[in-house]
């Protein structure tokens, strides 16, 4: 008998890739970080840093609070805007990655989300729009954008207006219908759905009795939110007919599968990049591995198989 060929291979947005592994935006700078360290080339693609329309200090730290099995973080998308992304930080990314990246957009106002998508939507390496909803909306009072149908809609629909490369909505988990914003999205022309972004928690300091971080709340990540990662992609994979990157608390190969069995057609991987930054590489190489174990001899052939 011959080895059998595990094909990690799948299709996202009508982007083919050599495996489902994305590290999640915000847990791998530009790549070049991590360039230094491995081949980033064995990845799926990556999603970098969250781009905005303007240069961002970020939050007053401390900024970061450790929890049990995971962490919270509220580092605030510090970054230095999306001219410079582009004149500065894809050059350099361009150096040391040679496959279609995940560009993540954020934004505090609709017209921010088209100006940021707009440019970046020109650049050849940029496969993906990755759009983060999770921000609050500095017009409607500072509820994030993610929250409600209409205003995941509305960005989705400026997004589109302006661009023609895949644009994928990355949801909030921090709502009581996740389904109904993924129905908006796909409704407004998204062409996939990117979820879970991190839960809002908070630590509070015995000895100060203060809140640890300086923004009192932040993004809570990490394994402990793994099952509510599963439960949100399975409902929102059922639910849409676009297809879902699931994301939350992952750390091995066998998550990836696991979300991949909820509905999802690639996997991100986000904390885990902060404790480990090999965790992606190896992630990545013990996937065929574990298809082995579970019999799988096609991963494009798992997705929502549960």
């Amino acid at each position: 008998m011959g080895q059998v060929i595990r094909d990690t291979k799948v299709t996202l947005c009508g982007i083919e890739m050599d495996n489902p592994i994305i590290p999640a935006s915000g847990t791998f700078g530009y790549g070049y970080e991590f360039a230094e360290l491995y081949d980033i080339n064995c990845l799926g693609s990556f999603s970098f840093k969250g781009t905005t329309k303007d240069p961002r200090f970020g939050n007053p730290t401390p900024r970061i609070a450790e929890c049990t099995a995971g962490m919270i973080n509220a580092v605030g998308l510090q970054n230095p805007g999306v001219e410079k992304v582009i004149s500065e930080e894809l050059p350099r990314l361009a150096k040391c990655f040679h496959k279609p990246v995940m560009a993540n957009v954020s934004g505090f106002a609709i017209e921010d989300y088209a100006y940021t998508c707009e440019l970046l939507d020109k650049e050849p390496q940029v496969g993906w729009l990755e759009v983060n909803i999770s921000c609050p909306n500095v017009h409607g009072g500072g509820m994030s954008f993610g929250t409600q149908p209409e205003a995941a809609a509305a960005v989705t629909r400026a997004v589109k207006a302006v661009t023609k490369k895949p644009v994928i909505i990355k949801l909030s988990p921090n709502v009581t219908d996740i389904v109904s914003i993924a129905k908006a999205c796909e409704e407004a022309g998204a062409d996939g759905i990117s979820l879970i972004n991190t839960l809002l928690g908070m630590r509070i300091d015995l000895k100060t009795k203060k809140p640890v971080i300086a923004n009192k709340m932040g993004g809570f990540s990490g394994a402990a939110i793994f099952p509510v990662a599963v439960r949100m992609v399975y409902q929102v994979a059922h639910a849409v007919k676009i297809p879902v990157v699931g994301m939350g608390g992952v750390t091995t190969a066998e998550d990836v599968i696991e979300l991949m069995l909820a509905g999802a057609t690639a996997v991100e991987v986000g904390a885990a990049n902060l404790v480990n930054p090999f965790a992606s590489r190896d992630i990545v190489m013990d996937l065929p591995r574990v298809m082995e174990k579970y019999g799988i001899a096609s991963l494009s052939e798992i997705i929502g198989q549960a």
